[in-house]
């Protein structure tokens, strides 16, 4: 199992979340995190007087799949969320040890 980590565009979610459930995808879980990277943020004017956004506003999606949907999973993101402009994100993927569905008791692929 994979745990994908894709940081992305805020309005982008929407378009990410039904490629994810076109192909088959049931779940995620969805963070409102700040951060920069190369665009390195940009500067407003407030009152006259003008200030630099650092950290700009983000969402982190998480999705655990099975290894054999990884490749699949990526492709549906990287599509959905690509604006081809600066800022348009990153995804990780790392090692999943265990999954538990609470409910149930399912472990590993069965409780994704």
């Amino acid at each position: 199992m994979k745990l994908i980590i894709a940081v992305i565009q805020p309005h982008r979610l929407e378009p990410v979340r039904e490629k994810l459930t076109a192909i088959g995808f049931e779940g995620m879980t969805v963070t409102e995190v700040r951060g920069y990277g190369r665009q390195k943020g940009h500067t407003e004017i407030y009152r006259g007087a003008e200030y630099q956004i650092a950290f700009l506003p983000k969402l982190k999606l998480e999705v655990a799949v099975k290894d054999d949907r990884v490749n699949d999973a990526i492709q549906a993101v990287t599509l959905a969320s690509r604006t081809g402009k600066i800022g348009d994100g990153k995804i990780f993927v790392v090692d999943l040890e265990q999954a538990l569905r609470v409910r149930t008791g399912e472990t590993g692929d069965e409780a994704l």
